[in-house]
């Protein structure tokens, strides 16, 4: 974590609605690379250390048609913006089809013109990174199929929701153990050598332009979980877990990139064992919300130093708005807690405004600011 605060505060900015709405305001197209000076200071609210542009992307053409033609997935987006239009869908954010920032957001040259922008103001740039899967359409599906879980025309017709053909191969859509697969990505195997090499590759590139990365669901690449969700089909499992391997190389080429792993299922003192410097701390998000102070007190009471490797937050893209989870008297109270806390704190651009529904993943506008009691539905229908 060279240079970076032990504690340092993250700002989530939904990088297609935010340009879309800065470029309505402004009447013309707005990119990466012609934000004006008013919309980096909006973004980079007094204490904040790091800006996570999240959806950065080229989003996947081939995702992009899916959502807009699975019944499914049309219904959730109603459910989180009523009046839908389809210029309005743009394809789930983590269903990558390349790491090469969207042309449609300026491109790498955009790209690196946000960086030096937030810069200048002394603020790094987190982006994100998926290991667990990749678009339908990504070039390695067709140049490396071996870097998939595989199957065959007997699991198509038998589980056609959970398995794909494509360039000659049936290869397994993303998921993890505990849902249906996400329709629109492909399954990477963590256990082939293959696939570890390119990851490590891939984060280097990754971080040649940012100050750090949010990895997307981490858990599903550690050893027990990968087996447990694909078993056999996964081939032998390797005596290395999977994040050491990859987190390794990268530490030999960009010792400075902070790493955020998104965690679930307890699994947060694991990852950071293999090298995360923070985890989500789901476990306290959930415990606020459930009204429960002596649970809070007790989850507080643990060794300061796992305290200090948590990612502490009220709302993220994937999590409903908390002005419409906890009653107005307890906002506050809960926010001092979580700014106070050992380890990261991030917030959520339109948190501080008491924005009541988010926007869905693969949307590019978000709902008006009245549209109250509106579940943030769609973003775990996709990918990711």
């Amino acid at each position: 974590m060279t240079g970076w605060p032990h504690r340092p505060v993250i700002y989530e900015v939904n990088t297609a609605v935010w340009l879309a709405e800065l470029s309505q305001a402004a009447g013309a197209p707005v990119t990466l690379a012609t934000v004006p000076d008013s919309g980096w200071d909006a973004v980079t609210p007094s204490g904040a250390d790091a800006v996570w542009l999240m959806g950065v992307w080229e989003r996947s053409p081939a995702g992009l048609e899916l959502a807009r033609s699975n019944p499914g997935l049309l219904e959730s987006f109603r459910e989180a913006l009523p009046d839908v239009r389809e210029q309005d869908i743009i394809g789930s954010p983590y269903c990558v089809h390349r790491y090469v920032a969207d042309q449609r957001f300026g491109g790498p040259s955009g790209l690196a013109a946000a960086r030096a922008a937030l810069a200048a103001r002394g603020v790094r740039l987190i982006l994100d990174y998926v290991p667990n899967h990749v678009a339908p359409d990504h070039p390695w599906v067709t140049a490396h199929p071996e870097y998939f879980i595989q199957g065959d025309e007997d699991d198509v017709k038998s589980d056609p929701a959970g398995w794909l053909s494509v360039g000659g191969h049936v290869l397994a859509h993303g998921r993890d153990p505990y849902f249906p697969p996400w329709p629109d990505v492909v399954q990477l195997n963590a256990f082939a050598p293959e696939v570890r090499a390119a990851t490590a590759q891939t984060l280097s590139d990754i971080a040649d332009q940012c100050d750090g990365m949010r990895c997307d669901m981490a858990m599903l690449m550690t050893n027990d979980v990968f087996a447990r969700t694909w078993g056999d089909r996964a081939g032998p499992r390797p005596d290395e877990e999977f994040w050491p391997a990859v987190i390794g190389e990268l530490r030999g080429r960009h010792p400075e990139t902070v790493l955020i792993a998104e965690a679930y299922w307890d699994m947060e003192w694991a990852l950071q064992q293999q090298g995360f410097d923070f985890c989500y701390d789901k476990r306290l998000y959930d415990r606020i919300l459930a009204g429960d102070p002596p649970a809070t007190r007790g989850h507080l009471l643990a060794d300061l130093g796992y305290q200090s490797g948590l990612l502490r937050f009220l709302e993220n893209h994937d999590e409903p708005r908390i002005a419409d989870r906890l009653p107005a008297v307890l906002e506050r109270p809960a926010a001092v807690a979580i700014a106070t806390l050992p380890g990261a704190t991030m917030w959520h651009e339109g948190q501080f405004e008491g924005r009541l529904v988010s926007p869905a993943g693969g949307h590019g506008r978000r709902p008006g600011r009245a549209d109250r009691g509106l579940a943030a539905a769609g973003s775990r229908r996709l990918a990711g």
